[in-house]
């Protein structure tokens, strides 16, 4: 019988498992390293918590069971990003948590959206966030999106570019032009990528309320480009002045030459970029593959001064999220990356006959004791059909019991030699899947 395949719900290959499995380690490994400590949050939540950002309802998984089902199960829904049960998590955990808590977290989510390239239905996440207690330095604006730019360089991806705006920009600018609903603009700028200058311009006007000259100002607004303090005379040479807006060329300055200076051409400020979500309040971030722009943004995320509050604390932060599996997949469909081997097994243990099974597989445990991955053949044919076997499957090394004692075998280079379980020891970039760029 044949399976249809699910739709939205990605299953990979081994090779292109270890794609993934290398990514989320490195990933790990950076986050660690920058200071962030791992958690894992429930995959669900409460319904009404997960529509306080403004999701709709048919974009979230419910949860329920087939029979018997209370009330208080039927509310509950799987939650279709990391920051609202991250929310949640500091809330209930604030009296254990140290402040400042830099936090890295690497899950899947569900999301009932339309599948398509680079767009799924479950798919992984990796978030690191900051939060501290009633206020948080600025710097980690800069610290964070560091902490990516850092994780990307240990990838084999394409160069990744961070895109930087800060909100009181753009909502300092709209409310100085008059723009009658400023999120409403925030809204559809937030699409130029997507649809483009034209359209982006006629919903200006027809959704949002802006006259042509209010449009065509946000439109100049939305070009600027620039990786240096320039990037804010070229604002003010618009003619819109404003104390919000002020604030936050100021801060917008501030991150960018701070992070630049640190690693140089790690960030460029793009004021196209509105982060359509309401509760970002300062820097807003978005990343995007070098030659691969139409994929859209792999990393996003931004200060939120509110998110997390419980009426009388409130728990100021900023984050960022990586598209984890939109950015495996299109590695893996545009052929961007190569894993050294389908299998983790670095050494195949052949058999001479059945009798002998037990001591291949003795040699196995021995060489695994000293964390080289073995496996033993599955069957005893002739040894050219054993190391057949293991070229197939890119096993780098089989070991042979001889008359004259114990051989290992590099079946890429032909070569073979003695060797004994309790010393030998095989390159150090044949101990792990490599998986290097294309």
């Amino acid at each position: 019988m044949k399976i249809a395949p699910l739709s939205g719900f990605p299953e990979f290959l081994p090779q292109d498992r270890a794609v993934e499995t290398h990514i989320l380690d490195a990933l790990r490994r950076t986050f660690e390293l920058n200071g962030f400590s791992g958690i894992e949050t429930r995959a669900v939540e409460p319904l009404d918590q997960l529509l306080r950002k403004g999701e709709t309802s048919k974009e979230i998984y419910m949860l329920r069971r087939l029979q018997g089902s209370d009330h208080q199960e039927s509310e509950l829904g799987l939650h279709f990003d990391l920051t609202v049960p991250f929310a949640r998590y500091v809330l209930e955990n604030a009296g254990k948590l140290l402040f400042p808590f830099k936090r890295y977290q690497i899950q899947k989510v569900w999301r009932g959206e339309r599948p398509q390239d680079g767009r799924f239905r479950e798919f992984v996440q990796a978030d690191v966030d900051v939060v501290g207690s009633s206020e948080l330095p600025a710097f980690y604006d800069i610290d964070v999106p560091l902490t990516m730019v850092d994780a990307f360089s240990h990838l084999p991806i394409p160069r990744v570019v961070i895109r930087l705006n800060n909100r009181k920009v753009a909502q300092g600018f709209y409310e100085a032009i008059g723009a009658p609903d400023t999120l409403a603009v925030l809204r559809v700028i937030d699409k130029l990528d997507k649809i483009g200058e034209a359209k982006v311009e006629k919903e200006l006007i027809d959704d949002a309320g802006l006259s042509h000259q209010q449009a065509q100002q946000a439109l100049r607004l939305a070009s600027i480009r620039g990786t240096d303090a320039s990037v804010a005379e070229r604002v003010r040479d618009l003619g819109v002045s404003s104390p919000l807006l002020d604030e936050g060329l100021e801060e917008l300055v501030t991150v960018l030459e701070g992070a630049n200076e640190l690693i140089d051409g790690s960030m460029v400020a793009d004021l196209s970029i509105a982060r359509g979500l309401d509760y970002y309040t300062g820097s807003v971030y978005e990343s995007t593959l070098v030659g691969h722009e139409d994929l859209g943004s792999i990393c996003s995320g931004g200060r939120y001064d509110s998110l997390v509050s419980d009426g009388k604390h409130t728990y100021p932060g900023v984050g960022l999220s990586i598209g984890v599996s939109r950015l495996v997949s299109r590695l893996i469909g545009r052929h961007l990356v190569q894993a050294s081997r389908a299998v983790p097994t670095v050494v195949l243990v052949a058999v001479n006959d059945e009798s002998q099974r037990r001591d291949a597989t003795k040699t196995a445990m021995a060489l695994r004791r000293r964390g080289i991955a073995a496996d033993v053949s599955p069957n005893s044919a002739k040894f050219g059909k054993q190391i057949k076997y293991a070229d197939k499957r890119g096993i780098p090394f089989v070991w042979f019991t001889t008359d004259e004692g114990d051989q290992v075998k590099d079946i890429r280079s032909g070569a073979q030699y003695d060797a004994d379980t309790a010393t030998w020891m095989p390159e150090s970039e044949d101990l792990q899947i490599r998986v290097t760029a294309a």
